[in-house]
Formats: structure tokens, C-alpha cells, sequence
């Protein structure tokens, strides 16, 4: 029931747009005019806001995830923010502590971007400033460690997800291209410029075809597609040099979003209103183009996965759509159709095979499904898309009233069935779910029968956390030119689903009050509620403990002017429209009841008359006042809701009134109190309450109680008042001190009253002494004055114009203030929240609870307290995250396995690492709250997952990476997902009796069976055999490996080499046919002779013109590759040649040559020598064998393991591709991770993958004797017994350490 400063915020500003991000911690943050929202996204509730930024929030970037995680490199959450004023905080959300601010001018920041280039370092932030700057930060320190000046305006950047170096600048007219981006310098040069223009008329063009769309209504975009399909370099080209008909260029400014595909190297989109492009850098052309349909809303932004080849595309009209490729059918092959769940997405499909007018090489995405539009309005828009870049299965929706929206996607069975309708179904294939699992009906994921199937479990369907277990790999599934099956999944469709909706603060708020303050009576049954008006008649209710909105009432037509509690579950509250000329409004009074909704309305029989000013409610709650302006006001029984009287039309117009908190017969009073306090004043179910007007036998034996009020008139006269019952009396008269100006508002606590006045003058009066002075505040007129709750508590804040001003009237001094300036928010109205809690709302729509001394709106995360409980475990302490994460990988040390810590972390064990010096007030290992935190989180995790840990299938390895998709740890994410499947290949492999002793790549493909013999309840032979693959020619009948790809296209060279291979052809063919120049010709065939694709390369070296300079040479070279022999002398003579011209620079034509002879593996080393570290592993990965390609990808770890690059993490990913299973453990050590070295050390038993030698026992009880140690640092004894004890000759020592513990 504590209340701490926090902010609750309401609708967005213009420059929030886009200012969203939802990071590996499954949060998302946005900014909200100067403040900045963390939500989180399973209970769809807000858990922090942070405030430091002077302007409007421009940008929000979580931190990566990808580094290693230990003590003394925690799962924190950071957040980097940077606002229009160019100041950039980095956070630590958890704390509510800005960790480093730094700024490079006063521009707004254009872009944010974290770097993870080396295992060194994660701290490093790339920002954009505007007109051309680039400066690299540190972070942590804000240290400026370069900054590059270019020469033209950049709007946008993107890094390259392949390739760190590279770097693409999106400017005005252009697009930069830097591929020296480094860390420790800045880049030497300005980038290559390009521009999209149109192809020229001259030179071949085979790809001309590929434009022409077929049909009237396509002829528009065919042409526009033209246009944009080069880039040329360098020079901006004139309309001189372009052809007639398209002297139109697109220009770049209206390009929305520029960014990198996630999913395959070297491919950018470029995003614009009404169509994507797609560039493929390789050749600097437009290899595909998504069109938007023609009656379709507007393209706003785009979100490239990863996981998948998909794209995720937010509309303007607030819809998702997404949009899969596929490998499209050539023209010759029509299909029939299948219905899908959407509309076409083709432009002019009217029936028929619309496929039939794109070029059969053409990248196409297909509409698989799109989330239902919303009703935007002037003051309601879509403001930006975040996915959850750990599953990318889920999207929040930022709006720019506030509200978030979470959309999740799910799969249903794909049921085919006929349909008239040809707008509900389009020409495609449906999506494929990832496989099955051997043994279990209708369920997903796995093709491999289980490790071991000990204690008879049940195997459980795999839960679908992320994209990769919805569809399989796009190249994979629908593909519709094979006629084989070439995936074992089911049919799917994708679907939305919304699953969570946040709002925030009504737009326009008016007015602000928080309930009657706690007192002992009403301890057991408070609740902190502030009730905040808007313009729009809808009254909020908030819970401040939490934070969350509690209730909500549509009950006035008309902007709310004022909010008076009556007791804890009820209040009134009145509302006008604008008052016209003559000044006479329709006034609502409403008296509300929280708890059943009902309203009752007062004053209904009024007409036209004077607004409502004030409405005053006596301290007993026994009688309230309605002040109208300019009008004599009326006294009202609260019990029986009538008018006790209406003052006479002569009587002076008042300026202020309050009530006093003094009265006579205190015993009947503090009955009449208790009762109002404790009751709903309207019982929907017809019980009598103090309202009811007919008081139950309690309340008639009552009197009523005397209680006074003061009243100000515009002379600055005070008049006293007293009511009773229905008689009202006057007292007397005062006249205010001559110090005074016109009082504006007034207060009263005990004995003692405060004056504000339009001059900001406080006037004190000490009624029992009868004195009074008055104070300057050197304000302006003086809105408010409220004292704070509290017996004793003396404080008053006073509301003026331009802030808040906080006085302490016992030594009648102002403690703190809040000063706004012009330029930013103007304060509405304020309230106590709690006895040192002011809580004001402004403009900005956000209600903002203040520490007493005003400068502090938002609280560490430590003891907050939530709605709902919070699943995340980077809100745990270093120690209780990290025993969380072993606890769920792998336990051996327990009998059984179970998601709940126990006594094996024992608290009398000191820690024996270096750091976690700082103790936290909750989870500590000498504190029961280690475990019971730990354990909280385990109860409210995913019943789905808590159900499959236990029996994973796969075990550790499999335990291993859900562990890491649930924590949102990137780096174990990735290498558990690498791992996992070539182990699961080497298994397959040793198991298979073709393959079992050949040495040849663990990527060859799955096992249908690995464990044949070994898993009780094995698959029979007949279903083992729908697994294999019967494609291609060479696969012997009696291969129990599957060639299916391992990885999809994101891994690039970590992929299989077979699935590498072919998707290499792919894309040259691609390539092939989109050539419109003489150099791109030349290019594309010299790929063609790397990839020992002869004959085309002779057919592409004959085109050439003779009319062309190069005519001649080319012809040579097309007898060479086409007459080229391999015979000793040839190749000796080639092989000279090569060697001569890569030692005079001809680097590109050497390796060229001795790929003609078959010496890829010496083309390799001389692009090793040369630096060219990426061509020479493209080239082995796509052409030579695993023997020879596994040489050069050595050398390549080599390269990466040396202390100028610092790429271990990668070096380790690369070994794994190649099944240096002995080698990854060696790594590992070498960098100190042991905990995931001691976890693949249990992985590669599991799978006996790992030779049975001297050596290799020697390493794993170095592993285990380690991993042990840690463990015994975050206190679990146990566990080290247990890894200790593995390693048999160290059992002696083991016992010593232990007798020493409990000692």
C-alpha cells in the first residue's frame, strides 16, 4: 500500500513517433513526450517509467544481449534514450538511474544503434546527429571515442547483422555505403554514394522481360519497378543520361525506413508509402519489389526477422500484416490454387494465375495474414511497431493516444476446401510447421525420436515460443516446384491474435483528486485511488500502489471541471460544456459509486444557469456546497441528497470557502464518519446507507453533527457559517487582513487557516491565538493551497500558473518547488497523494507522483509493487538470476528434476567471487529471499514450459536454449540453437551405417533414427522411412541421414555446406537474370567460374558486343574456360600464371584461374593471405569438400580468436559447424565460461558424441572440476559435490573442502 514517485503517462507527442523498441527481456519501451515507458509484455502492465530528458524522447534502443553473462556481468536492463534536445541517458531501468548522459549538439538525435563487434566489449553505442555526424560513445563512461564528419545530410543508418565493418547511410538523395566501420578508428573514407535512377537503354538487358508486367492495371508499377532497379555509383546522374520515358527518378526523400534483411547477407529494403524494395548489394539492383494493393493502407514501417524469412509490416490504417517469401514457380508451372485465410496481395488479381506476370527469379513475399485495422482519427494514429526480438512471434502496437496493443501470432491447421470466392484465396502453397515429433500425435517441431525415454514420460507437443516453431524454413516448406515432400510438418495458417491492450491517461485531463488520506480506522480496507477528470467526460481511477488503472466511468457528456470525494468508494463530480456568450451552461452533478458503477444525478431539474465553480464537501461528509460563479451557492444534506438551503440573490459573491476540519459532539461525529468511510453511499442492491435518504435504525439514532465553514467574498470579507441538520446559521463576520489581495483559494487544518491570494500572498491565521500574517511567495496569483494529510503535518503545497510551490508552515518557509517554463508543460491541478507525496497532473496528460522535495518522479524497482506478478528474471540479483538459469538447465545433482530451489544453496557458504559487493534488500545467498525470489519467478513461468523442461526430449542441449529464450539471452541463444543441431547431425552421422566412418560434414543432415536400439518405443521402419530424403540420385536407400537444412539462411556460413551450396546457385542465378550491364555481366560470370558453373560463364563472355572494348578479351576468356583441360601441364602452366598475377595485384583474376583447374583450396589461401577473409569462406563453404573446407574455416577461427578481432563467441558458433565438438570446450575454458562449458561437457554425453580417450576425460574433468567451483560461488554446495565427484581423482580433495564447509 506504499506510494512511491512514479509517472503515469497518457497520449504521445508528434516526435514520439517511432521512439518504441521491445528488447531480448521480453520489455518494451517508449518514449512519451519527455518521459520513458517500460512495459512488460506478459502481463501487459507498466513496471517503470524513467524521467531525466528536458525535450521530447526521439529514440529508445534496448542494449544487445549477445555477451556472456556472469557476476560480474549481470543481466541488467539497459535502455538508451535520446531526446530533440540531442542528449542521449543510457539507464539502468531496474534502479531508475541514469548510468551515463552525454550530448553532441542541441539537434534532435536521428538514430541510436548498440554494437556487439568484440566479446570484449558491450557498452559501445553508435548516434546519429544531425545534418552528417556519426559519433561512437561508450556508454558506460560516456566517453566520446571518435566521431565521423560526412558531407551529406543523413537521415538514417543500418548495420550490416552479417558483417560489423559495413555500414549503410540513408541520405536526402542518396544511400552511403562504408565498409571500414570499426571501433578503434573512424572510418577513413565518405562511403560510396549511389543513387536509384533508371537503367540505361544501352548495353544487354536479358532481364527486361522481368519488368513487363502483364495486364493495363500493372503497367503503372512494372514501370515504376524499372526505375528503381539500379543503383549507380558515385556520380548523381542527370535526366540527360536517362532513358525517355523514364525521366522520373524516385527521389530518396520519400523513403520511410532503410534497413538491413535480418535473414539473408547482403540484402537492404527500402520502404516506401505505397511499396517495398528490395536491393540486392552483391549487384546494387532491385531484385523484388512488394507492391501495396491498390485499395491497401499505406506502408509505415517494417520489421526484417530473423528467424525466418518474413516481414512484418505496419499500415497506417494500424493493421500488421506479414509477409513470407517463397521461392516462386517458373511461369510454365501453374498450380492450383489453395485458399488462405486473406485477400491477394497481388495488384490486379482478378482471377487466374497472377503469378504468371512476376519473373520467375523475381524475390516475392507473399501475404500469409494481416491483424485487423483500427479506427484511426485525427487524434488517434498508429505510432510505431516493436517485436520482440528474442521470439518474433509477438508485436506491440504503440498508438499515439497511448494505448499499447500486443498482437501474437499463431498457427491453425491448414484445411484445404473449395471456394468461389477468389479474393479469399490466393495462388500459394500453405506454410509448414517445423516437423513432428516421432510418437506423438498432432504435434510439432522435431523430426528425431528422444535421447532416452527414462521413468516413461510422456513427450510432450514442443512450445511454440518463437517464429522457428511456427513455420519451417521458407525454402523448405511450399516449395511448389518439387514434386516430393520436402518437409514432414503440417500444413498451417498463420493468425493473429490480440493478447494484451494498455492504456493510458485520457487525453486532455482536467482535474485530479486522490481519496480521503489512510487513517487506523480504514487501514485494513484502503486503497490509495486518485480520480482524474478529462475534457472528454470520462473519469479514470488509479490505483497509485500499482500504478494501473483500477476503474473507468463514461458518465458526462461534457469536459469534467471537479472531483469530490465523499468517502472511499464514492465521490461527486460535475461537468459544463464551454460557456457561450451569455454565459449560461447545463451543469451535471453526479454522485458515483466505485463499487457497482451506479450514478445518481443532482440538481437534474436545473436549466440554463450559472457554471458550476466549486463543489465543497464538509469534513464529517455530512453536507456539501455547490458554488456557482457569480451566483449565491447552494448548502446540500449529503445523506438525503437534498438542498438545505439556496442563498438569497443579494448575497455576496464569494471568492473562496472551506469547511473546518473542528465540530462539536466528537463521539456522534466519529460514528457519523466511521459509517460514511466504510460504506458505498449508493447500494445498487436497496440497502440503506447514509445517501439513501431513509437511514437504517444505526444511523437514525444519530444526530447531526454542527460543522462550520468560511467563506471569502471579493471584498476580502470572511463570513462564518454553521450547518446543522437542515438549519444553517451565520456566525459571524471577519475582515481579512488590508495585506491581502483577492482571496482565490483557502485551507484549513486544526487551528490553523491559510489564504491564497491573486497577488501570491499566503495569509496564515492562528485562530486559537488569533494571529495572522501574511507571506510573499513572489509567485503569481495563487491557484490552490491543500495541507498534507497526517496529524502534526503542517506542509501545504500551493499551485500558481507556472508550478508548484511546497511550504512548510510551521517555519512558514518554502521547502522545494517546481518551476515549468513556457516551453514546457503547464501544470493542470495537484493533490496530496500521501503525507510527503504531492501528485500533480499537466498538459502532457501525465500524472507525475513527487517526492517532497520535488524532483524525483520515478522509484527503483526493488520494492514496487505490481497488479500483476512480473516474470523477468533480470529484476532478480546477479547470484539469484544465474542459480535460476542452472537450476533449469540441468540438475543431476537432484534425484528428481523439479523448478525449485531448496536447501542446496546453503547460506553458510561465503562467496568466493570477486564482486556483488552490494547488497540488495531482497535476494541475497545469506538471505531466505534468495530462494524464495528464485522460486516466485519459477511458480508464475509458462505452465507450458514448466510442463516440457522436465521431459525435454533432447535434454541438457535442448534445456539449455529454452532456458535462453526464456531469460532473453541472446548469446546462449544462439549457441544452443547452433549447437543443438549439430549435435543432433553428429549423432545422426555416427549412427548412420553409410556415413558412420567417413569424416565427413555433421551438417549432412538429421537422423531419422540415431538412437536406433538405444530409445525404448523407437519409431517403426516404415514411418523412419517418410523422413528420408529421396531427391537427389546419390542418397543410398540404406542412409539413415536426412539432407534437409539444419540452420535457416541467418546463419549463413554456420549453415550446412549442401543447403549453402544451393542457396549460393540460387542467388547467382538470381543474379543472372537481373544483369543490365556489361559489368555486372563480368561479374556475375566470374561467380559463375568460383562456383565452377562453366558453361554459363562462357555463354555470359560471348554476349558481349563487338562493338564493346572488351569485346576481344572477353572472347579469349571464353575459349579459355570453355577449352581449359586438366592435365598436369595446363594446370601447371595456370596454376604459374594465377600465382604471377595475384603477386602483381590481380587478385580477383588469380583465383579465378585456379578455380578453373580445381585448386579452390589454394584460391582460398591466397584470399586468406590477402586479408580477404570473407570471400575466402564463401568460397570454401560453397565449392570444396568437407576435408578442405574444414582447413579453411580453421584458419578462420584462428583469425577470429586473435586478440586485433576478438570474435571468440563467432569462433566458437564456426567450430560447432564444423563438429569440433573437443575444440569448443577448449575455447570455452580459455574464456572462462565455464558454466556453458560444463553444460556442452553434459550435452555431447548425452549424445556420445565425444571419443572415449585419455584426453578427452582429461578435459571433461577439468570442465567439471570448474563448473563445480562456480557453483560453489553462488552457494550451492551440492552441486559442487556433485561435478566434483565426476572427476574421480579429485574425490579426495572434494571431501576435504566439504568436511572444511561444515566446519
Amino acid at each position: 500500500m506504499n506510494i512511491f514517485p512514479r509517472t503515469i503517462t497518457g497520449a504521445l507527442h508528434g516526435q514520439n513517433k517511432i521512439a518504441c523498441d521491445w528488447g531480448w527481456q521480453s520489455l518494451v519501451a517508449y518514449g512519451c513526450h519527455t518521459s520513458v515507458v517500460v512495459v512488460d509484455t506478459k502481463a501487459v502492465q507498466v513496471i517503470q517509467t524513467l524521467e531525466k530528458h528536458k525535450s521530447n524522447v526521439v529514440k529508445v534502443k534496448w542494449a544487445r544481449e549477445n555477451y556472456h553473462h556472469t557476476i560480474d556481468a549481470p543481466y541488467t536492463l539497459r535502455l538508451a534514450t535520446a531526446d530533440a534536445g540531442g542528449q542521449i541517458i543510457v539507464w539502468d531501468v531496474k534502479d531508475a538511474s541514469d548510468r551515463a548522459s552525454f550530448n553532441e549538439g542541441s539537434k534532435p538525435v536521428l538514430d541510436l544503434e548498440w554494437l556487439s563487434t568484440q566479446d570484449a566489449s558491450h557498452d559501445l553505442l553508435v548516434a546519429l546527429h544531425p545534418p552528417y555526424s556519426i559519433v561512437l560513445w561508450n556508454a558506460d563512461t560516456g566517453t566520446k571515442l571518435w566521431k565521423k564528419t560526412f558531407t551529406d545530410n543523413i537521415i538514417s543508418m543500418t548495420f550490416d547483422p552479417f558483417d560489423s565493418s559495413n555500414l549503410a547511410l540513408l541520405g536526402n538523395d542518396c544511400i552511403l555505403f562504408l565498409n571500414d566501420f570499426s571501433i578503434t578508428k573512424q572510418p577513413s573514407s565518405n562511403g560510396r554514394k549511389f543513387y536509384i535512377t533508371v537503367p540505361g537503354t544501352s548495353g544487354p538487358s536479358p532481364s527486361s522481360s522481368s519488368t513487363n508486367l502483364s495486364g493495363g492495371s500493372d503497367k503503372k508499377i512494372g514501370n515504376r519497378f524499372r526505375r528503381v532497379r539500379l543503383l549507380v555509383g558515385d556520380n548523381k546522374p542527370r535526366n540527360s543520361q536517362l532513358a525517355v520515358e523514364d525521366t522520373d527518378p524516385i527521389a530518396l526523400n520519400e523513403c520511410l525506413q532503410m534497413t538491413y534483411l535480418q535473414s539473408r547477407r547482403q540484402h537492404l529494403l527500402l520502404v516506401y508509402p505505397r511499396e517495398i524494395l528490395v536491393l540486392d548489394l552483391d549487384i546494387y539492383q532491385t531484385v523484388g519489389m512488394i507492391p501495396m494493393e491498390r485499395s491497401g493502407s499505406p506502408f509505415q514501417q517494417v520489421y526484417p526477422c530473423k528467424q525466418r524469412d518474413v516481414l512484418l509490416c505496419l499500415h497506417e490504417n494500424g493493421s500488421i500484416s506479414v509477409r513470407v517469401r517463397r521461392r516462386p514457380r517458373p511461369s510454365t508451372s501453374p498450380s492450383t490454387a489453395t485458399p488462405v485465410d486473406q485477400i491477394g496481395n497481388f495488384v490486379g488479381l482478378t482471377g487466374g494465375d497472377s503469378f504468371l506476370s512476376h519473373d520467375p527469379h523475381d524475390v516475392i513475399y507473399d501475404l500469409r495474414c494481416q491483424s485487423d485495422p483500427l479506427r484511426v482519427t485525427k487524434h488517434m494514429r498508429a505510432f510505431g511497431l516493436a517485436c520482440c526480438m528474442s521470439t518474433e512471434r509477438q508485436m506491440a502496437l504503440l498508438m499515439s493516444d497511448g494505448r499499447l496493443l500486443i498482437w501474437s501470432l499463431m498457427t491453425v491447421d491448414h484445411a484445404p476446401s473449395s471456394t468461389s470466392n477468389v479474393h479469399t484465396q490466393m495462388v500459394l502453397s500453405p506454410l509448414y510447421s517445423p516437423g513432428i515429433v516421432p510418437g506423438v500425435t498432432n504435434s510439432d517441431f522435431e523430426f528425431l525420436p528422444p535421447l532416452s525415454n527414462s521413468g516413461g514420460h510422456q513427450i510432450l507437443p514442443h512450445p511454440k515460443i518463437s517464429m522457428a516453431d511456427l513455420i519451417c524454413q521458407t525454402d523448405v516448406a511450399g516449395d511448389p516446384i518439387s514434386t516430393q515432400p520436402q518437409q514432414q510438418g503440417r500444413g498451417v495458417i498463420l493468425k493473429f491474435v490480440l493478447t494484451g491492450l494498455s492504456c493510458g491517461v485520457a487525453s486532455v485531463p482536467t482535474i485530479i483528486r486522490m481519496c480521503p488520506p489512510v487513517t487506523t480506522r480504514n487501514l485494513h480496507k484502503y486503497k490509495p485511488l486518485a480520480a482524474l477528470g478529462s475534457s472528454t467526460g470520462l473519469v479514470q481511477v488509479y490505483n497509485l500502489t500499482t500504478g494501473s488503472l483500477w476503474r473507468e466511468y463514461n458518465i458526462h457528456t461534457c469536459s469534467v471541471r471537479g472531483i469530490e470525494w465523499v468517502s472511499l468508494t464514492s465521490f461527486l463530480s460535475y461537468s459544463y460544456p464551454n460557456p457561450p456568450s451569455n454565459g449560461l451552461v447545463r451543469n451535471e452533478l453526479l454522485l458515483l459509486d466505485l463499487l457497482t458503477g451506479r450514478t445518481i444525478p443532482l440538481r437534474g431539474h436545473k436549466g440554463d444557469e450559472a457554471p458550476i465553480e466549486a463543489v465543497k464537501v464538509s469534513h464529517l461528509k455530512q453536507y456539501f456546497i455547490v458554488m456557482l460563479k457569480e451566483k449565491p451557492f447552494e448548502i446540500w444534506d449529503l445523506k438525503n441528497r437534498t438542498i438545505l438551503r439556496e442563498m438569497p440573490a443579494n448575497f455576496p459573491i464569494i471568492t473562496a470557502l472551506e469547511w473546518s476540519p473542528t465540530h462539536h459532539k466528537k463521539r456522534s461525529a466519529m460514528s457519523i464518519q466511521e459509517t460514511v468511510g466504510s460504506s458505498s453511499l449508493l447500494d445498487a442492491s436497496g440497502s440503506s446507507h447514509i445517501l439513501d435518504g431513509s437511514g437504517d435504525s444505526k444511523m437514525s439514532q444519530v444526530t447531526a453533527t454542527r460543522e462550520h465553514f468560511f467563506f471569502a467574498e471579493s471584498n476580502r470579507m470572511l463570513h462564518h457559517f454553521w450547518v446543522e441538520g437542515s438549519l444553517v446559521k451565520e456566525g459571524s463576520r471577519l475582515p481579512s487582513d488590508s495585506g491581502l489581495g483577492s482571496i482565490t483559494c483557502m485551507t484549513w487544518k486544526g487551528e490553523t487557516l491559510v489564504m491564497g491570494d491573486a497577488d501570491g500572498m499566503l495569509g496564515v491565521w492562528d485562530l486559537k491565538a488569533r494571529v495572522s500574517r501574511n507571506y510573499p511567495t513572489h509567485r503569481s496569483s495563487i491557484k490552490k493551497v491543500k495541507f498534507a494529510p497526517g496529524k502534526g503535518n503542517l506542509k501545504i503545497l500551493c499551485l500558481w500558473s507556472e508550478g508548484l510551490d511546497i511550504w512548510d508552515i510551521k517555519e512558514v518557509r518554502g521547502t522545494s518547488s517546481m518551476k515549468v517554463t513556457k516551453e514546457q508543460t503547464k501544470l493542470i491541478d495537484a493533490d496530496w497523494a500521501a503525507s510527503d507525496k504531492p501528485i500533480v497532473v499537466s498538459s502532457d496528460g501525465c500524472i507525475r507522483v513527487c517526492d517532497i522535495k520535488l524532483k524525483t518522479t520515478c522509484s527503483p524497482m526493488d520494492y514496487a509493487e505490481f497488479a500483476d506478478p512480473v516474470f523477468c528474471p533480470y529484476l532478480l540479483s546477479p547470484k539469484a538470476a544465474l542459480a535460476m538459469k542452472y537450476t533449469m538447465q540441468h540438475q543431476p545433482w537432484n534425484d528428481e528434476y523439479t523448478l525449485q530451489l531448496s536447501k542446496e544453496y546453503s547460506t553458510q557458504v561465503k562467496s568466493t567471487l570477486p564482486s556483488e559487493d552490494k547488497r540488495r534488500p531482497h535476494e541475497t545467498p545469506e538471505d531466505e529471499n534468495f530462494i524464495k525470489a528464485v522460486n516466485d519467478q519459477f511458480d508464475i513461468m509458462p505452465q507450458k514450459m514448466k510442463d516440457y523442461l522436465p521431459v525435454c526430449p533432447y535434454g541438457t542441449a535442448q534445456r539449455c536454449l529454452l532456458a535462453a529464450q526464456l531469460f532473453g539471452d541472446e548469446a546462449e541463444t544462439t549457441f544452443w540453437t547452433v549447437a543443438l543441431q549439430y549435435l543432433k547431425a553428429e549423432k545422426a552421422r555416427l549412427n548412420c551405417p553409410i556415413h558412420k566412418s567417413t569424416p565427413d560434414n555433421p551438417g549432412a543432415g538429421y537422423h531419422s533414427d540415431p538412437f536406433q536400439g538405444e530409445v525404448p518405443g523407437a519409431l517403426p521402419s516404415n514411418n523412419r522411412s517418410l523422413l528420408m530424403d529421396t531427391r537427389e540420385e546419390e542418397v543410398v536407400t540404406s542412409c539413415s541421414c536426412i539432407k534437409e537444412p539444419l540452420l535457416d539462411t541467418c546463419y549463413d556460413t554456420l549453415c550446412d555446406s549442401k543447403s549453402y551450396q544451393k542457396y549460393q546457385l540460387e542467388r547467382l542465378s538470381l543474379h543472372d537474370s537481373k544483369r543490365s550491364t556489361h559489368e555486372q555481366t563480368m561479374k556475375c560470370a566470374e561467380n559463375l567460374i568460383l562456383l565452377g558453373q562453366f558453361d554459363r560463364a562462357v555463354q555470359l563472355y560471348l554476349e558481349t558486343e563487338a562493338e564493346n572494348d572488351s569485346y576481344y578479351l572477353d572472347s579469349i576468356l571464353a575459349c579459355l574456360v570453355a577449352t581449359v583441360k586438366s592435365t598436369g601441364a595446363s594446370q601447371s602452366t595456370i596454376k604459374l600464371v594465377a600465382t604471377s598475377l595475384i603477386a602483381n595485384n590481380k587478385l580477383s583474376e588469380g583465383v579465378q584461374l585456379l578455380c578453373l583447374i580445381n585448386k579452390g583450396i589454394d584460391a582460398c589461401r591466397y584470399l586468406i593471405t590477402y586479408g580477404e577473409w570473407n570471400q575466402a569462406v564463401w568460397l570454401a563453404k560453397a565449392t570444396l569438400p568437407f576435408s578442405e573446407y574444414s582447413v579453411v574455416l580453421r584458419r578462420y577461427i584462428d583469425y577470429l580468436c586473435s586478440p586485433a578481432v576478438n570474435q571468440k563467441t563467432k569462433a566458437i558458433l564456426v567450430l560447432l559447424s564444423i563438429g569440433q565438438f573437443q575444440q569448443v570446450l577448449e575455447v570455452l575454458m580459455s574464456m572462462h565460461y565455464y558454466d556453458r562449458a560444463g553444460m556442452f561437457a553434459e550435452a555431447c554425453t548425452e549424445f556420445d558424441v565425444l571419443p572415449d580417450t585419455e584426453e578427452i576425460r582429461t578435459l571433461l574433468e577439468k570442465v567439471y572440476l570448474e563448473y563445480a567451483r562456480y557453483l560453489l560461488a553462488l552457494g550451492n554446495r551440492k552441486a559442487y559435490g556433485y561435478y566434483c565427484n565426476k572427476a574421480a581423482e579429485k574425490a579426495q580433495k572434494v571431501n576435504q573442502d566439504l568436511e572444511w564447509m561444515e566446519d
